[in-house]
């Protein structure tokens, strides 16, 4: 861990917290290490997700109804 990281409390799930604890014994990396790359993962993911947001924003909005009526016209329902 370098300098400049930042000290933090999170408070897990005792299975969590377990199962974190176990992990990092087998795999010789440490928790903060696997909480670090698991909280990175979840961030890309969600920038992902926006910019698959992004690229659909000019897409035609249609209801649930709508979608509903087109599937059952379209033999999918």
């Amino acid at each position: 861990m370098s300098s400049q990281n930042i000290r933090a409390t999170i408070y897990f799930d005792p299975e969590i917290h377990r199962a974190l604890r176990v992990k990092s014994a087998e795999t010789s990396v440490s928790m903060s290490d696997l909480v670090n790359d698991a909280v990175k993962t979840a961030l890309v993911e969600g920038a992902d997700d926006l910019a698959a947001f992004e690229e659909r924003a000019s897409d035609r909005l249609i209801s649930y109804e709508a979608m509903v009526r087109k599937l059952k016209k379209d033999g999918y329902i």
